[in-house]
């Protein structure tokens, strides 16, 4: 029932559509999402390997010059082959939801020095306008409404819609929520366990359909993401490389019981351990022992990006720098700036590029197209390079 999918590839060349719900918080997940075992497995590694849809850009935000789509790539042939004949991506007029996006209001903004951020800003909102004109989902939005706003975080003082994408800056992005709510005076002493189990911030899909659509209509929406690859890791390295009393347990036991031949008795009974390979033949599975989680799932499955359609689209890449020109559009305080700190575990080397690719060393060139292709509509819809293939 989601609205934006993308055939997932897997090890083994079993494709799969993943159905359910995701769960209601960034870090206590207790609904996941499972696969449709009636999905028929198809056969990729016979044809040829999807092309790279992008041309050479600056790796330093992660971003292509332009939108190019290859017809001919196994990709795509695989998404128009989905459910009979369906066509996945439709013309997003047949939805009852415009394309338009509204001009942001600037007139907050008085700094001269915001003005590059800006132009980036309206080249990202651009691109994503125009991917979406072109490919849209096949459902009827409307019947879904409270799913698809089930990630968004409302803040009614300065009319804002901020969709969580985990391991992409959430932790503190609801900081400055409770900040603009007056929930707490700095972003400083705002702990973990505060921010995601303490229920202060509402959710969009807490009010009745006519607050929904209201807010949606009149509210600024934005988005913060991440370089699908990096955000992959960063998840594998925050759940399953320090002690977790959710994620070893619920996910760390079922993929060493299934991925590691003679796993030993300690591993099995408390799911540490698990090896980024192993994570890695969990999420490619088509039938894996336990569902999706939101701290890997797809932004295009969490946030709808084509149907919700985002005023501001900042990245991990220039957090800090588009978080507080949003700030300046949004007209917070003054003093209220961005938090630069690590939310946890702040001994460890932040997830960068180069971590990335110590952890892609023990990969094939297979896997790694593998995760490419899961994250296909991620890349596409927020013009990120592959540089890891």
């Amino acid at each position: 029932n989601t609205l934006l999918t993308t055939p997932r590839v897997y090890q083994g060349t079993k494709i799969s559509h993943a159905t359910g719900q995701l769960n209601p918080c960034c870090n206590n997940p207790k609904s996941h999402m499972f696969e449709d075992p009636k999905h028929k497995p198809e056969n990729l590694l016979n044809s040829k390997r999807p092309t790279r849809v992008f041309t050479e850009t600056n790796h330093s935000q992660g971003e292509a010059p332009a939108l190019r789509r290859n017809p001919g790539s196994p990709t795509i042939q695989l998404i128009e082959k989905q459910q009979g004949t369906k066509i996945l991506f439709r013309k997003s007029s047949e939805t009852n939801w415009s394309v338009d996006i509204r001009p942001l209001n600037k007139s907050l903004v008085t700094d001269s020095k915001w003005k590059r951020i800006d132009a980036t800003q309206e080249k990202r909102r651009s691109f994503l306008r125009e991917f979406c004109k072109k490919y849209s989902g096949v459902s009827r939005p409307q019947s879904h409404v409270f799913h698809m706003v089930s990630r968004i975080y409302v803040e009614d003082k300065h009319k804002i819609l901020y969709c969580e994408v985990p391991k992409a800056g959430c932790s503190n992005w609801k900081r400055i929520l409770m900040v603009l709510n007056g929930l707490a005076p700095s972003v400083d002493n705002i702990s973990h366990d505060a921010v995601h189990y303490g229920k202060h911030l509402k959710k969009l899909d807490s009010f009745d359909l006519k607050g929904i659509y209201s807010r949606l209509n009149t509210y600024t929406k934005a988005v913060f993401v991440r370089d699908p690859m990096e955000r992959l890791v960063s998840a594998f390295r925050d759940k399953f490389e320090h002690p977790n009393s959710y994620y070893h347990p619920v996910f760390g036991k079922a993929i060493i019981k299934k991925y590691r031949p003679n796993a030993c008795e300690e591993a099995l009974n408390n799911g540490s351990g698990v090896k980024f390979k192993e994570f890695i033949h969990y999420l490619l599975d088509s039938h894996r022992p336990v569902g999706m989680d939101i701290h890997w799932e797809k932004v295009s499955k969490l946030c709808y990006p084509c149907l919700i359609h985002y005023d501001f689209v900042g990245k991990f890449e220039t957090l800090e720098e588009d978080a507080n020109y949003f700030l300046q559009l949004i007209g917070a305080p003054k003093e209220l700036k961005f938090p630069n700190f690590k939310d946890r575990h702040s001994s460890d080397k932040r997830t960068n590029a180069q971590v990335v690719g110590q952890y892609l060393k023990d990969l094939t060139r297979t896997e790694r197209q593998l995760i490419y292709d899961f994250y296909y509509l991620d890349y596409l819809m927020f013009n990120y390079t592959t540089p890891f293939l």
